[in-house]
């Protein structure tokens, strides 16, 4: 088994530990971002990071990078209260990573790659045309995190759509029904297989 201290770790080149600390953590969601600027232009991101934040209110959480550089999606957000969190499918990813590129602000990558932009519900944010779970949401909050100057952005789930074979009776949605995918690191897309599903836990039982 490989071992890395500390100061092993601090002494790396920065390109291979960013690949070992990003992929190190695990699968993390694959989501595409979707907000529009008040002059009207749409853009789309792919985010590793959403989580769930709380069921009641409904609440999502993602990680924001520094803003020491433009982040359109956040400003776009910030600027209209209004965004998409869309699943990736086994079909979008190589479209899905290219909105990674760092495009000008006058610039959609939907645009720039074959995902096609949907709307509905009067809602002024694009959602990703056939993702098999789309969500609405509005941005809440957002907060410091002061060791990395990265940032915490709460947000709250309005509308959710997904498609019908996903849902079972008893509300729990099973994503491998939806061929959605994971991210291993920053670049490396997986699907995921469910292997079982189990009851509450209690003690003693």
């Amino acid at each position: 088994m490989r071992y890395f201290s500390k100061q092993t770790l601090d002494a790396l080149e920065v390109r291979y530990k960013n690949n070992l600390i990003n992929s190190i953590s695990g699968y993390k969601s694959a989501n595409l971002i979707g907000t529009k600027s008040i002059e009207g232009v749409s853009n789309l991101a792919v985010f590793n990071s959403v989580v769930h934040l709380g069921s009641n209110p409904a609440l999502l959480g993602f990680i924001l990078r520094p803003t020491t550089v433009p982040r359109h999606s956040f400003e776009n957000m910030q600027a209209n209260g209004m965004l998409t969190i869309n699943h990736i499918d086994a079909t979008q990813i190589k479209d899905a990573h290219h909105t990674s590129a760092k495009y000008p602000a006058t610039v959609s990558e939907f645009d720039q790659t074959d995902l096609e932009e949907e709307y509905k519900e009067g809602w002024e944010a694009p959602f990703v045309k056939n993702a098999p779970v789309q969500i609405a949401c509005r941005y809440v909050n957002h907060y410091l995190i002061k060791e990395n100057d990265c940032l915490l952005v709460v947000v709250s789930i309005e509308h959710l759509f997904l498609q019908d074979h996903m849902l079972l009776d008893d509300g729990w949605v099973q994503l491998d029904q939806g061929d959605i995918v994971t991210i291993n690191g920053l670049d490396g897309y997986a699907l995921p297989k469910l292997l079982d599903r189990f009851p509450y836990a209690r003690p003693n039982e």
